[in-house]
């Protein structure tokens, strides 16, 4: 495996990896973003009352896209294998 090869498959790891991964980041932000809102409008400041929905919907997030993360990761393991 030559260096351009190398650096192609590892510049694809990241991406992929990234992507599979936006999802999950992308709702745990959201999620964070109204709870703290919630938080300063009602002026309770418990880290838990932030930090429970976030771990649920993220975790529900993950339960839901997780056959399509294997599928993503799945495709690059295949094509480091292969070689193409």
């Amino acid at each position: 495996m030559g260096d351009s090869q190398l650096l192609e498959l590892v510049r694809q790891s990241i991406v992929t990896g990234g992507v599979a991964l936006l999802p999950v980041l992308a709702v745990g932000f959201a999620v964070a973003i109204v709870a703290g809102l919630m938080q300063a409008a009602t002026g309770i400041h418990e880290p838990m009352v932030g930090l429970v929905p976030r771990l649920v919907a993220m975790g529900l997030v993950l339960f839901i896209t997780l056959p399509w993360m294997v599928e993503r990761l799945v495709e690059l393991f295949r094509t480091a294998a292969i070689g193409s």
